[in-house]
């Protein structure tokens, strides 16, 4: 059974001349209600496990190790923060039960996989490439930040290189910068795709519509999209500490509360 979001009382739509889809304004109690039902559809149906949220921090755990050679060890922090930029996509199996659930479809973590029969799947695909293209983009960036602040030097362990973070000012500058920089990356990505990934499963819309509706929704709803990557940042932040273990729990849930974010934002 759908699930009215929780909206403040004068919401507007934006219906464009130019044949996006009408978007709904919301407040941040929008934030906090798509959370809450993204809990529910985790609780309902936790074999969902099975699927990406324990092969994500799995994943996730044997790229850092891998990174671990001592001339990766400074971007061992880009490449672990770096797995956010790609997570819109990585959950597209969530996004899907949740939406079976509200049409009231049978659920299974097996239904997951129906993504692959979207009409718009070319659309996803696509914008998967355009994630894929944003993280490898913030890898290079991140290593032109720490060689500019640190040239070739290479630390010989991970003491020496947190030491060379917090004793050094040439350390300091890197964690402002490197900080500033994935933080701009992440506002980009979450303004591509908060809202494009759940609305290419939805409807047989393209990438292009797709992004567009996407920018729009943030642009309409500045304060709540910004408390909902704050959100996201902190959630997966905790998650990852230790080894990723808690990411199990917060990647579904996350996922299926964008769904709902989805929802209250773009009306039926």
């Amino acid at each position: 059974m759908a699930r009215a979001p929780h909206l403040h009382a004068d919401l507007t739509l934006s219906q464009a001349a130019d044949g996006l889809p009408a978007i709904r304004r919301i407040d941040s109690g929008a934030i906090w209600h798509a959370l809450r039902l993204g809990w529910e559809d985790f609780m309902a149906n936790p074999t969902q496990l099975i699927f990406l949220a324990i092969i994500y921090p799995v994943i996730g755990v044997l790229a850092a190790a891998a990174a671990a050679g001592r001339d990766m060890m400074p971007l061992i922090w880009p490449l672990i923060s770096g797995f956010a930029l790609v997570g819109p996509f990585a959950a597209l199996g969530i996004y899907e039960l949740s939406r079976r659930r509200e049409q009231g479809l049978p659920v299974s973590w097996v239904n997951a996989l129906d993504v692959r029969h979207s009409p718009s799947l070319p659309s996803i695909l696509a914008l998967g490439v355009m994630l894929l293209a944003i993280f490898v983009a913030w890898m290079i960036a991140a290593e032109a930040i720490y060689r500019a602040s640190f040239g070739n030097m290479v630390p010989a362990s991970i003491g020496e290189f947190i030491s060379m973070l917090t004793g050094t000012p040439a350390g300091r500058q890197l964690f402002v910068l490197g900080n500033g920089v994935g933080l701009l990356f992440a506002i980009a990505v979450l303004a591509l795709t908060v809202i494009s990934f759940p609305l290419l499963l939805d409807r047989p819309v393209g990438a292009r519509v797709a992004i567009r509706a996407s920018l729009r929704a943030v642009a309409m709803n500045p304060g709540p999209m910004a408390l909902w990557g704050l959100v996201v940042a902190v959630t997966l932040l905790v998650a990852s500490i230790p080894l990723f273990v808690g990411l199990a729990v917060a990647i579904p849930v996350l996922g299926h509360a964008t769904w709902h974010l989805y929802r209250a934002v773009m009306p039926r």
